[in-house]
C-alpha cells in the first residue's frame, strides 16, 4: 500500500482492508473484484491487482508461506529491489537493503554527494554502497534500516538538510 503513497494517506485505508483480508490466502481465495473493491479510494490499482496474484502465487508455488530470500521474494508480481530488501528485512530480520527516495538521498549526500539518485546509473551504485554498510547481522539491519528511512524523511529531507541535528554530520560529505 505504501508504494509510491505516504503514510498519512494509507493509515485510513490499512486497517479497514485488513479486517477484509487479514490472511494472504484471504486475498487469493477472494475474487478480484472484490480486492479491487476494497482497494477503492486508495488509487494505484496496479498494488491491489499485483497484491491478488502474488496472494495466489504464494498459496499455489509456495504453499501459502511467504518467501524470505530476496530472489524468490523479487519473482514475486509487483516485487521489485525495494520491496523485496523491506520485506526480507522487517518481516524476516535477514540481512538485506532497501534503498527509497529518502534512503538514496542520505547516502548521496553523505557519502557520494556527486551521486545523483534519479540517475539509474548513480542509483545502481547508491544501492551498492546501501549493501556495503548493512551490519552484520539480520537483527541489526532492521534497525539500520529504520534509522537510514527515519533520518531521509525528517532530518535529510529533500528540501531541508538540518545539519545541526542530524547524527551522521561529521561523517557527511554535504554537511553545511
Amino acid at each position: 500500500m505504501l508504494q509510491q503513497t505516504q503514510v498519512s494517506r494509507v493509515v485510513e485505508f490499512y486497517g479497514r482492508f485488513l479486517r477484509t483480508f487479514p490472511t494472504l490466502e484471504r486475498i487469493a481465495a477472494a475474487p478480484a473484484r472484490k480486492v479491487m473493491e476494497s482497494w477503492e479510494g486508495l488509487g494505484y490499482y496496479a498494488r491491489a491487482r499485483n497484491l491478488h496474484t502474488l496472494s495466489r502465487t504464494v498459496r499455489d508455488t509456495h504453499n501459502g508461506e511467504l518467501p524470505s530470500d530476496i530472489a524468490s521474494l523479487r519473482e514475486l508480481p509487483g516485487v521489485g529491489a525495494y520491496t523485496a530488501g523491506a520485506v526480507a528485512s522487517f518481516a524476516f530480520e535477514r540481512r538485506a537493503a532497501l534503498v527509497d527516495t529518502n534512503v538514496a538521498r542520505v547516502i548521496a549526500r553523505v557519502f557520494a554527494p556527486r551521486l545523483n539518485p534519479k540517475r539509474s546509473r548513480d542509483l545502481s551504485r547508491i544501492w551498492t554502497l546501501a549493501e556495503s554498510l548493512l551490519p552484520r547481522t539480520g537483527k541489526a539491519t532492521w534497525a539500520h534500516n529504520q534509522a537510514l528511512m527515519e533520518l531521509g524523511a525528517l532530518v535529510c529531507t529533500a528540501r531541508i538538510k538540518r545539519c545541526g541535528v542530524c547524527p551522521v554530520s561529521t561523517l557527511c560529505k554535504s554537511v553545511e
